[in-house]
């Protein structure tokens, strides 16, 4: 029997028991195979199987790297991460197309959810917290797409994303600043431009006596803050009851007396309530998929006017509520950074555009002939 052939009568096996795979178990069934196997061969295929049976198999190694925060599976032999410079290949490939297949049907369970040729996609989110994402053929020409994005289990502080890059020096004070204003902003970008990472960081800057309620499709924000309440939306089940949207999350939220609402992101109909709530006295912040920060209220008329708010009532509730939005870009090196800050008001149409107050230097941000109006914000505390 060659290796690959004993590796599936053993998981043949284990399957058929219903046991938990545990190594001892792994182990019986690899001798019960009848091959003379030595202690090292033994150990080696139960690591290989446990990883499969009960871990992420091949891509164990990849997860458990601090620097990665995307593991990417485009086919058997392509598997991509990025370690906050750009995607990378890396060296780690499965057996073949079908355990990829395995693997990603496996994740989707674990996570409570289906995937199969009659539900080909899933996105879901793993006991530890992994954003997972995957497609199954033929919908993903060739083979199944894996797309694994890693949680950690806690915030940057802004001294560590200033010296990432993300934060250019000397620009700790005037976050600080913004956000004991209780100024209402959102952080925007791209995918991948750290949006994320970035608004946990200025909620950990939060004061300790606020209430902090942050509604999400996917828990993904971990703000160092000691009083945080979590809502996460839910998926309809297999007879499509229990559905919980994330508009549903925010209004819940307004009843929970926050003195900080978070919209984790920003993109459907929950902008409405949004932008309601930051109308009746709720600081609030979130994010939103953007290509420039002047961009923005473009994309809040589109998910406001697509949930039947007409657009002089959008522009109408957007300039009284939202003041400020801080954009992040990912340049060619794959470094993210706050690219620029920019302040809202209206024209004389009525309607709101943003205008330039920060901009990414070097040696700190530059001044942009907004900053009178974010001054006026922040007061004197960006000092």
């Amino acid at each position: 029997m060659s290796g690959a052939g004993l590796l599936d009568a053993v998981r043949q096996r284990l399957a058929q028991s219903g046991a938990e795979p545990t190594p001892a178990r792994v182990a019986a069934a690899l001798r019960a195979q009848g091959r003379l196997l030595g202690d090292a061969e033994v150990l080696g295929a139960a690591e290989e199987l446990r990883c499969e049976l009960i871990g992420t198999g091949p891509l164990e190694p990849l997860l458990a790297d601090p620097r990665v925060t995307d593991v990417l599976v485009c086919a058997p032999d392509r598997v991509w991460v990025d370690r906050g410079a750009g995607l990378e290949p890396t060296g780690v490939t499965f057996p073949d197309a079908a355990a990829v297949r395995r693997l990603a049907q496996r994740l989707a369970a674990v996570a409570g959810r289906r995937l199969d040729d009659a539900r080909p996609w899933v996105d879901a989110r793993l006991p530890d917290g992994t954003r997972m994402h995957a497609v199954l053929p033929p919908i993903a020409v060739g083979s199944t797409c894996l797309s694994l994005r890693v949680v950690r289990p806690r915030a940057f502080s802004v001294a560590e994303l200033t010296e990432a890059g993300t934060v250019p020096p000397g620009g700790e004070p005037l976050l600080r600043a913004l956000v004991e204003a209780r100024v209402s902003f959102l952080v925007s970008g791209g995918t991948g431009s750290g949006k994320t990472t970035l608004l946990s960081t200025l909620l950990g800057l939060v004061g300790g006596r606020e209430r902090i309620v942050v509604a999400e499709d996917s828990v993904e924000l971990r703000p160092d803050h000691p009083h945080v309440v979590r809502l996460e939306a839910r998926p309809p089940n297999q007879e499509g009851a229990g559905l919980v949207t994330l508009r549903d999350l925010v209004r819940q939220a307004l009843r929970m007396r926050p003195d900080r609402l978070v919209v984790g992101e920003v993109r459907g109909p929950e902008a409405v309530d949004l932008l309601a709530a930051l109308n009746t006295g709720h600081a609030g912040c979130g994010t939103v998929h953007a290509n420039t920060a002047a961009d923005v209220p473009a994309r809040l008329e589109a998910l406001g006017t697509s949930a039947g708010l007409d657009r002089a009532a959008l522009h109408s509730q957007l300039g009284a509520g939202l003041s400020a939005v801080l954009h992040l870009v990912r340049d060619r090196s794959g470094q993210r950074r706050i690219a620029e800050v920019h302040v809202l008001e209206r024209d004389r149409e009525g309607l709101v555009t943003t205008v330039p107050a920060l901009r990414w230097a070097a040696d700190g941000f530059a001044r942009e002939r907004g900053w009178g109006r974010l001054w006026s914000l922040i007061g004197d505390g960006a000092r």
